[in-house]
């Protein structure tokens, strides 16, 4: 069984109800959760905090999470990146997420305990 609290989760989501509820939700699981609102300070915050997994949306401000994927991945090679996202007419973005290193992707609204099943997954 995993320690939940050893591990560091990174969450990069402008919309503030979701980031507020997720964040809440993987708090009370255990996780030591950082938060961003945006690109930018995505990727500063993957520097600071070295995430052990990372959770962006695509369609984010200032930088997409793509940028943040990419550079994510430059950075931390081996470190596990999940997608958020609503599928419509981002079907394409969620498939160059995948080629620049994405790990796994789930489709906004999402079930919270499926997230966390995702997660664990990752870092068993």
């Amino acid at each position: 069984m995993i320690d939940p609290s050893q591990f560091v989760l990174l969450l990069i989501e402008d919309d503030e109800l979701i980031l507020r509820m997720t964040e809440y939700r993987l708090k009370k699981e255990g996780f030591k959760v950082y938060s961003a609102k945006d690109g930018d300070s995505g990727i500063k915050a993957v520097s600071q905090f070295k995430p052990d997994l990372l959770i962006t949306d695509i369609m984010l401000p200032f930088k997409s999470g793509l940028e943040v994927t990419y550079l994510a991945k430059k950075l931390f090679p081996n470190m596990p990146i999940l997608i958020l996202s609503s599928l419509g007419d981002e079907e394409s973005a969620v498939d160059k997420a995948f080629k620049l290193g994405a790990d796994d992707f789930i489709s906004k609204p999402f079930n919270p305990s499926e997230l966390v099943l995702r997660i664990k997954r990752f870092l068993i």
